[in-house]
């Protein structure tokens, strides 16, 4: 009984540290909006992939099990659909933190409202998700209780998961909320604790401002929480010609960043991302640093998608 009260501790404690943490978290949140708010889904009328990998806190070893530091990956895709005013999104991510992984595999969809100059777009998303645990990592008291019983290698749980969220944009400045995991999802794992995933609120905002041709800024912000706990980013970036970027950014209460990237192709539809973080608090618990990569690929504009031009030869040249 020891035993399966110890075990079950260890897995509340390690399921309470994934709801602090709860979703992952990217440094390079600014370049995918779609995995925060399903109402983004095919916003900026282009299509758009992405990937990307994070290692964090490069070099941490637990004292307590295995696993080693969180990595997380993440794949997303983005369209829109202008015969119906919308757009198509989702996402899979896998987020391993040591002896617990979690993945999701989600699509979304969102219709858009043209006001003025501006658009304004509702969306949803809905998926699974699916949380997996790996008790062969644990370091056990007594590993010949008989109390374990099966609880021994790999269990995995799936459950359905959904978000809602608004979007609006207007040439320079966007703001965006949403609500994620409103099913709840529970996982136990056949122990008699549960711990179900909370609702999670995210808002995202920025700015952009041009200096001249060749130089603009953009100014962006995310705040998140779990209605127990906030927290925020926020971040400046500097672009040269929409070749190159580069910036800093501030997590609440954890981390400095510096972002930088490239875009590469004459179209400069292929985009290179990298973030450095350094942690700033509770180094003691943590390594210090952390490494994000990202890929995004724009794919060409389809040119029969979209409103029809119709041409004048009022002012055309002969």
């Amino acid at each position: 009984m020891v035993k399966r009260i110890f075990l079950a501790s260890i897995l509340t404690g390690l399921a309470l540290h994934v709801m602090a943490q709860q979703d992952p978290q990217f440094t390079q949140y600014m370049f995918n909006t779609i995995y925060y708010n399903p109402a983004y889904s095919g916003v900026e009328g282009v299509t758009k992939i992405t990937a990307l990998h994070r290692s964090q806190w490069l070099g941490y070893s637990p004292t307590v099990g295995g696993g080693g530091a969180p990595t997380t990956q993440l794949i997303t895709f983005t369209t829109p659909i202008f015969k119906l005013n919308s757009g198509f999104g989702g996402y899979i991510t896998h987020d391993n933190l040591g002896p617990f992984s979690n993945m999701e595999a989600q699509a979304s969809y969102a219709y858009h409202l043209g006001i003025k100059n501006s658009k304004l777009s509702f969306g949803i998303r809905t998926g699974i998700y699916s949380q997996t645990v790996d008790f062969g990592l644990y370091r056990y008291i007594d590993a010949g209780d008989p109390k374990l019983g099966d609880k021994a290698g790999t269990l995995s749980q799936v459950r359905p998961d959904m978000a809602v969220g608004v979007y609006w944009r207007k040439e320079k400045f966007y703001v965006g909320a949403s609500f994620d995991h409103l099913t709840h999802a529970t996982f136990d794992f056949g122990l008699s604790q549960r711990n179900a995933l909370q609702t999670h609120a995210y808002v995202t905002g920025g700015y952009i401002y041009e200096v001249n041709f060749d130089l603009k800024f953009h100014f962006s912000t995310l705040i998140q929480s779990d209605f127990v706990k906030t927290s925020f980013n926020i971040t400046s970036l500097a672009y040269l010609k929409d070749m190159m970027w580069g910036g800093l950014s501030f997590r609440q209460g954890e981390a400095a960043s510096l972002l930088m990237g490239y875009s590469f192709l004459k179209d400069k539809s292929l985009k290179l991302g990298y973030s450095l973080d350094y942690v700033i608090k509770d180094q003691a618990a943590k390594q210090a640093t952390s490494h994000e990569f990202m890929l995004m690929y724009d794919l060409p504009a389809n040119p029969g998608a979209g409103k029809k031009i119709v041409r004048t030869p009022r002012y055309r040249k002969s």
